[in-house]
C-alpha cells in the first residue's frame, strides 16, 4: 500500500505542480515564439445560438463594432431550432454583414458550426459563444497570429468575473487564471492543449466537419495540432464572461464538458501515441488525461492512507490533514454566508466540484453516454 499512496501522491503533485513547472523550465531552452503583426484577413464571427433572445443581440453587436475594417468582418448567427425570439432579433439588423441561418431540428453546438462554416465568406473563422463580450480589439489581437504560417488556431484569454463574490464564482475564477497562466507557458514551447470555445479562431481551409456528439473547442484544435499547424494563446484577445453562481449549475457544465472531452480523448487518441510529435503527446497526456482521471489518484491516496495508519505517526497526520482538507472543502459555501469564508477553503470547494464532475463523467464515459445538446450557459 505504501507504493499506492506515493505513486497516487505524486502523480497528483504532477498534474497540478509538476506539470506546468516542466513546461516553465522546457520554456528557458525551447522557444516557439509567435510571429505576430498587424495584419486583418477576411473575419467570419460564428455564434450557435439556442434561446438567446436575453443576449443576442447584444453580442452581436458587439462583433460589428470591434475595431476591424468593416468591409473585412462578417457575423453568422445559428439559431440552433430556437424557439422564443432569437431569430426575430438576428432579423432585425440593418446591417448586411449579419447573416442568419437556421438549424431545424435541434441538433446541438458542434451541427450548428458544420451548417455554418460553408456559408462563411471569411478566410479566419471565430467562434463566439452567443453571451460572448469581446474587448474591442479582440479580433484584430486574435488575427494578428495567423500572420505566422505555421499558427492553426489561436485561443483567446477568458477571465470569469465574480461580481456576486460566490464561492463557486471565485473557485472558478482562480482556477481559470492558473490555466491561463499554464497556457502562456505551452504557448512558448508550441502549442496549447486547452482551449476556450467563446474565443477562438481558426483558419477556414484547417475546419473539418465534426461528429455531432465531439466537443468542437477541443476535437478541432487537437485536430489542427495533427495537420502540422499550432495552436496557441493569445492574452490580448480577452472575453469577460459571468461565472456560474450556484454550484448545481457548475456541476452540470463540468460534468457535461467533461464527458465530451473524455470522448474526445478516444477518437483523437493517435495524439497520444508520441509520434510524430512526442512533446505533443506528453503535454496532452498531463494537461488532461492524467488530470481527468485525477480523482482516481485522489481516492487511491485516501484509501492507501485509510490502510496505512498503523504504520507510524507520518500517515495518520496525513490522514487528518486529508480528512481536515476535504471537510473544509466541504463546509466552504456554509462558511462563506456566515462570514468565515477563506480563499484556501473556497478554491478547495471548486477543486473538489471538479473531481467529482470528471468521475461522474468518466462513469458515464465507461457506459457509452454521450450528450449532444444542452441547455446554454447562463451566469
Amino acid at each position: 500500500m505504501e507504493i499506492v499512496f506515493w505513486l497516487s501522491f505524486l502523480m497528483i503533485l504532477y498534474v497540478y505542480l509538476g506539470y506546468p513547472l516542466s513546461v516553465l523550465v522546457l520554456g528557458l531552452f525551447r522557444r516557439a515564439p509567435v510571429q505576430r503583426a498587424s495584419r486583418t484577413p477576411a473575419v467570419t464571427v460564428v455564434i450557435a445560438a439556442y434561446n438567446e433572445e436575453g443576449v443576442i443581440a447584444a453580442t452581436v453587436r458587439n462583433k460589428l463594432e470591434q475595431d476591424y475594417p468593416e468591409h473585412l468582418l462578417e457575423v453568422l448567427v445559428v439559431s440552433d431550432g430556437s424557439s422564443d425570439r432569437t431569430d426575430a432579433i438576428v432579423a432585425a439588423f440593418d446591417d448586411p454583414r449579419v447573416r442568419l441561418l437556421r438549424q431545424e431540428p435541434r441538433a446541438g453546438k458542434t451541427s450548428a458550426l458544420n451548417m455554418a462554416i460553408p456559408h462563411a465568406h471569411g478566410e479566419i473563422i471565430v467562434f463566439s459563444d452567443a453571451n460572448s463580450i469581446y474587448a474591442p480589439d479582440a479580433v484584430r489581437q486574435l488575427a494578428a497570429n495567423f500572420n505566422d504560417p505555421q499558427v492553426g488556431y489561436v485561443s483567446g484569454k477568458m477571465i470569469y468575473v465574480n461580481p456576486d463574490g460566490s464561492p463557486v464564482g471565485e473557485g472558478c475564477s482562480a482556477y481559470m487564471r492558473y490555466e491561463n497562466a499554464l497556457r502562456a507557458a505551452e504557448t512558448r514551447i508550441g502549442s496549447i492543449v486547452g482551449v476556450d470555445g467563446g474565443i477562438d479562431a481558426v483558419r477556414k481551409e484547417l475546419y473539418v466537419p465534426m461528429k455531432a456528439d465531439q466537443l468542437p473547442d477541443f476535437v478541432l484544435p487537437l485536430r489542427v495540432v495533427q495537420a502540422g499547424f499550432r495552436v496557441v494563446y493569445e492574452p490580448q484577445a480577452v472575453l469577460r464572461e459571468s461565472v456560474l453562481k450556484r454550484a448545481d449549475d457548475e456541476y452540470r457544465m463540468r460534468v457535461r464538458v467533461s464527458l465530451r472531452a473524455f470522448w474526445a480523448l478516444f477518437d483523437m487518441r493517435a495524439l497520444l501515441l508520441f509520434k510524430p510529435d512526442p512533446l505533443f503527446s506528453w503535454q496532452l497526456w498531463s494537461h488532461k488525461v492524467l488530470r481527468y482521471l485525477c480523482f482516481v489518484f485522489m481516492a487511491a491516496l485516501v484509501v492507501a492512507n485509510l490502510a496505512l495508519l498503523d504504520h507510524g505517526l507520518f500517515y495518520r497526520l496525513f490522514f487528518l490533514a486529508q480528512a481536515g482538507g476535504y471537510l473544509g472543502a466541504l463546509i466552504a459555501p456554509t462558511l462563506e454566508r456566515k462570514g468565515y469564508g477563506s480563499r484556501v477553503l473556497t478554491f478547495g470547494h471548486y477543486f473538489l466540484l471538479l473531481q467529482v464532475a470528471s468521475a461522474h463523467a468518466c462513469g458515464k464515459f465507461l457506459l457509452g453516454r454521450k450528450q449532444v445538446v444542452w441547455t446554454p450557459r447562463k451566469g
